[in-house]
């Protein structure tokens, strides 16, 4: 898992990062951030089926995401 390349589909919420130095294990928290707060339904279904549903529910009280989004996914793993 952590060593093969995100989806071309994944990569385009990560423009401004080392795609080759970014990848699911190490980045866990960071990917998972990012499409919380940007994600479309696709990358969020990959999401999903790529990261624990409590892993994400652990992250989620330090994750930087923006009011809505936080509010949002509080009542979404509620």
């Amino acid at each position: 898992m952590a060593s093969q390349p995100l989806p071309s589909y994944i990569t385009q919420y990560f423009w401004g990062d080392d795609l080759s130095q970014l990848n699911l294990e190490k980045n866990q928290k960071y990917i998972v951030e990012t499409l919380l707060e940007k994600g479309d339904s696709r990358a969020l279904h990959w999401l999903f089926s790529n990261i624990d549903k409590q892993i994400i529910l652990n992250f989620l009280p330090e994750l930087r995401l923006n009011k809505k989004s936080e509010r949002f996914w509080n009542i979404y793993f509620a």
